[in-house]
């Protein structure tokens, strides 16, 4: 039970995540640096707090290492700036169909050998995101799109990272930690492009302390009750629920090239997944 309820919430937080930065970049109430900004040094605030009450004895402030900060930091910036130019449903699929390809790609090249089913899976993946993001009336911003790429291979990292912890809540706070000064040093370039409005605070503060901070801790919680690639099926969830947030949130449309897309990509890494595991 406690495993259901750790996963299903740390599915919708990544959800909401999405939902939430394209509600404030959208409307204008925040830029992409200002709300990594906000939403990082939040996260980090929280976490702090809580482990300090919850976990003081385990050293929050010395877990945690600089790579995963690094991966969660590239994450994060790349994440925002790529929801300038995307939907959330959109970028949502972009993004964690990154996030499988990493995990199998690594897969591959730590000695697992695909069969044909798997190769078969891939290519559908592939094939989902070329046709996604390929020129046309309806297709996405190519430097939007891979930008989001981007951020789902440094989640897909990220996560892997986290599989072995022994103490999710004192690495969570530890690599947040060590996120601020990165974001710190990169919204010193955008200095005079930061706007944040009352609204754009309180959603990038909802992103950082909730979605993200105690969302990503739940999450490597999680990962101790699952193996590596039904951590990564389970994600496959977050699209779809990304797409619906959309939809029901911020009035998306749901075009025919997303839900082709959305099949193709998710359908050949579910078929890759699961062909690897029997």
């Amino acid at each position: 039970m406690r495993a259901v309820l750790y996963t299903t919430f740390a599915l919708v937080a990544f959800a909401f995540n999405s939902i939430l930065c394209r509600v404030a970049l959208r409307g204008g109430e925040a830029d992409a640096a200002g709300f990594t900004l906000v939403r990082l040094v939040s996260g980090t605030v929280t976490l702090v707090v809580i482990s300090y009450f919850f976990e003081r004895n385990k050293g929050f402030s010395e877990r945690g290492n600089w790579l995963s900060a690094f991966f969660l930091f590239a994450y994060a910036i790349c994440f925002s700036f790529a929801y300038l130019g995307l939907t959330a449903g959109t970028g949502g699929l972009i993004l964690f169909g990154s996030v499988q390809l990493t995990m199998i790609a690594i897969a591959i090249f730590r000695g697992e050998r695909p069969h044909l089913l798997e190769w078969i899976g891939f290519a559908a993946a592939i094939g989902g995101l070329i046709y996604l993001v390929f020129p046309g009336l309806a297709s996405p911003p190519l430097w939007n799109s891979a930008l989001m790429a981007a951020a789902g291979a440094a989640w897909g990292f990220y996560t892997l990272r986290g599989r072995e912890t022994s103490a999710p809540l004192a690495d969570t706070t530890g690599n947040f930690i060590r996120t601020v000064p990165m974001i710190v040093i990169a919204a010193i370039s955008f200095l005079s492009k930061i706007n944040l409005s009352t609204n754009g605070v309180v959603l990038a503060v909802l992103s950082g302390a909730v979605a993200s901070g105690v969302g990503y801790s739940v999450w490597y919680a999680a990962l101790k009750y699952h193996t590596a690639t039904r951590a990564a099926v389970l994600q496959l969830s977050v699209p779809l629920l990304v797409a619906v947030g959309g939809i029901l949130f911020l009035a998306e449309s749901a075009t025919l090239r997303l839900a082709v897309a959305a099949a193709l990509i998710l359908g050949g890494i579910a078929l890759t997944i699961f062909s690897r595991k029997h």
